[in-house]
């Protein structure tokens, strides 16, 4: 059952949108729906114009400076245990901003990722998320992925059976069709996807390869960021995306990075070290404690951190 949930939320956050994953994510979405966030959804339909798209995406891009994510006092659970996690998350961002989550483990920075994508195995308590406008606990996870916001996972997992190619293809004719452009046929995706691959430093004998199978952690990393590279998504999460990897890997998909987030695109950063903030600098730092953000400022945080640890913040 973990790895089932642990597939749904991959390729929910992921807009891999075969009829399986679509259902079980509309599910999933329901069954939060059917909570408190259904009153927050009624009001934000009542107040947001719909201008087209598909599945309740509202096809608007903010003006230049506008807020992409706006998370209110929002607190989270474990669905099946009940262990609160989340006590309160504040959190803004603007278009164009980069910033960073530091903390310890278990400090519920992964978690705060996955609620926002809408992953089943946490139930929302409390507070709002929006994004673009948007309520993000009144739509189907998939929704908010075709409306733009992207999770980069710690651990991306393997789908044996799905080439890269056909899954990186429906992702991306997905998210066209929620923005009303024409779907793109294998022979024009290629044409698309290319220049990307040069990007991201990856060889195109990956795409004829099963998602993720058999590859190197490094692989996997690049893999992530070449599917956010396809969806063109306005805000990318990516939790831990230096895990794992060496100082060559780590450069190439910073660079990669660095260039997908130009304009007015937002990026929020899930991180232990300073190594992945040398890469990709951000505009504002957060330590996360206990489920709450406690502390916010500069990258002068991650170089505190980097000397005194977690206890050199809790004395000031």
């Amino acid at each position: 059952a973990n790895n089932m949930h642990t597939m749904s939320a991959y390729a929910m956050a992921s807009a891999a949108a075969s009829a399986s994953s679509a259902s079980s994510a509309a599910l999933s979405s329901r069954r939060h729906a059917a909570g408190s966030s259904a009153v927050r959804g009624k009001a934000a339909a009542a107040a947001v114009p719909r201008v087209g798209g598909r599945g309740g995406v509202v096809a608007v891009r903010a003006a230049k400076g506008d807020i992409l994510l706006e998370v209110k006092d929002l607190t989270a659970k474990v669905a099946e245990s009940g262990e609160t996690i989340l006590n309160g998350v504040t959190l803004t961002i603007r278009e164009g901003e980069t910033h960073a989550i530091m903390g310890k483990n278990g400090s519920g920075k992964s978690t705060f990722t996955k609620v926002l994508v809408g992953h089943p195995s946490y139930e929302v308590t409390g507070g709002t998320a929006f994004f673009k406008g948007q309520d993000l606990f009144a739509m189907a996870p998939e929704d908010r992925s075709r409306l733009g916001l992207f999770l980069s996972f710690q651990s991306p997992i393997e789908v044996p059976g799905v080439s890269n190619t056909d899954f990186l293809r429906l992702m991306c004719n997905e998210r066209r069709k929620a923005q009303g452009k024409e779907e793109l046929d294998p022979l024009e995706f290629y044409g698309f996807l290319s220049p990307k691959l040069d990007q991201l430093n990856m060889d195109p004998s990956f795409l004829a390869r099963n998602v993720n199978e058999g590859f190197s952690g490094g692989e996997k990393k690049r893999n992530e960021i070449l599917q956010l590279a396809v969806l063109e998504s306005e805000m990318s999460i990516l939790d831990e995306i230096d895990s794992g990897l060496d100082v060559d890997a780590l450069r190439d998909v910073a660079k990669a990075v660095n260039v997908l987030k130009e304009g007015d695109k937002g990026l929020l950063l899930i991180t232990h070290y300073q190594r992945l903030l040398d890469f990709i600098h951000p505009d504002f730092v957060h330590v996360m404690e206990k489920g709450k953000i406690v502390q916010t400022g500069d990258i002068s945080i991650a170089a505190q951190l980097e000397e005194g640890g977690f206890a050199s913040i809790a004395k000031k």
